[in-house]
């Protein structure tokens, strides 16, 4: 056996009988699986621009986006995502108010600046933005961008309040919902939103390396020349009519989006999904209320709890303890906030009966018997 094959193995048995409890990847359903575990097939033909069809009918219908609304389909990351539509809509003659709540805000900060964007860092702590009317500063914007949920520290935000203020202020309303689609509320006519980014490996819950954005009419119109030959959205809307991507795209995930949207569909639709994982989280979080662990955040979204330990431990120390001594992964925080906070998924795969390894290893951790 040669040596890459011996390391592979090593690595896949080091997983295979993890509980896993992480926000992105997150657990995947054994149909899923299978469709994943097939040759990937030639795409540039009738047969694959069915599914790139089938796709972007079924993530327009789940948000419902307004008429007229387009997907873009990017084999990258979720942060391709997030600069890719930074680059094509903003230029330095904007000035995008940049929420920032955490280190996915930052992350936009960061973008806008590597990208020259005028913007401000809008700093916000202990709040959904409900009242963002109040608290944003008094300048003129063009555009108003968010993480809709702050995966570092569990923060969800109010997408109603920030897109009645985005409309009221005539701001394109760019939104990052790569960690709460399918588990949290999202509706782009309801809310006003205009862009839309997500992502393969959290609310859909496939592997990680398909980002989507999804362009509301009046982002199509916003649309501007991108000096960027891989991100130039002009050219994937174009090879859109035909059902393809101008470059290979993620083949695989792309057919296993296709099943992962029929089998929400086949499962009462997103409503429903929602619905699972807000019961899921609500029996994770009142099962551990005997242990020593806080939620970190007052607006916690479905799709995770963020918890800080009370008792002087850790929380680093914790989330090592659980992948070593109990085959449980759950999400560290870096930085500042590396002893203070971890993070625990409720998307994917999930149910009370899976939950519970997590819950036992817990209360095995603090030697506190489960009632």
């Amino acid at each position: 056996m040669n040596e890459s094959l011996k390391k592979w193995k090593k690595l896949k048995m080091i997983y295979k009988d993890y509980a896993i409890f992480t926000p992105g990847p997150v657990k995947m359903s054994e149909e899923i699986l299978q469709v994943g575990a097939q040759q990937t097939p030639y795409f540039r033909n009738s047969k694959f621009s069915d599914v790139t069809f089938a796709c972007e009918n079924g993530l327009l219908e789940m948000v419902n986006a307004p008429e007229g609304s387009k997907v873009i389909f990017l084999t990258a990351s979720g942060t391709a995502g997030m600069e890719a539509a930074v680059m094509n809509f903003l230029s330095e003659n904007d000035n995008a108010l940049v929420v920032n709540g955490g280190g996915f805000g930052q992350r936009f900060v960061d973008i806008c600046i590597t990208h020259k964007i005028p913007h401000t860092d809008f700093k916000v702590k202990n709040t959904n933005l409900s009242d963002i009317e109040s608290l944003a500063p008094g300048e003129t914007y063009s555009a108003l961008v968010v993480n809709a949920h702050e995966t570092s520290v569990g923060q969800l935000y109010n997408l109603d309040a920030m897109g009645e203020y985005a409309v009221k202020n005539d701001l394109l309303y760019i939104v990052d919902a790569i960690s709460m689609l399918v588990t949290d509320p999202l509706d782009m006519q309801q809310s006003n939103i205009d862009v839309v980014i997500a992502s393969s490996q959290k609310g859909l819950a496939l592997p990680p390396g398909l980002t989507m954005v999804i362009l509301a009419p009046k982002a199509l119109k916003k649309l501007q020349v991108v000096n960027s030959l891989y991100f130039n959205f002009k050219d994937y809307l174009s090879n859109g009519e035909r059902g393809q991507q101008p470059y290979t795209p993620a083949v695989t995930i792309m057919l296993q989006l296709e099943a992962r949207l029929n089998q929400i569909k086949k499962r009462g639709g997103v409503i429903q999904s929602i619905a699972n994982a807000k019961e899921v989280a609500e029996y994770f979080r009142e099962s551990i209320k005997a242990l020593p662990l806080k939620e970190y955040s007052d607006y916690m979204p479905n799709a995770m709890t963020a918890l800080t330990p009370t008792d002087g431990n850790s929380a680093i120390d914790i989330v090592n303890d659980l992948e070593e001594n109990y085959k449980v992964m759950v999400c560290p925080n870096g930085g500042a906030e590396r002893d203070s906070v971890f993070r625990v998924s409720h998307m994917g795969e999930m149910t009370k009966e899976y939950t519970d390894i997590l819950i036992d290893a817990l209360y095995d951790y603090y030697g506190v018997a489960r009632s």
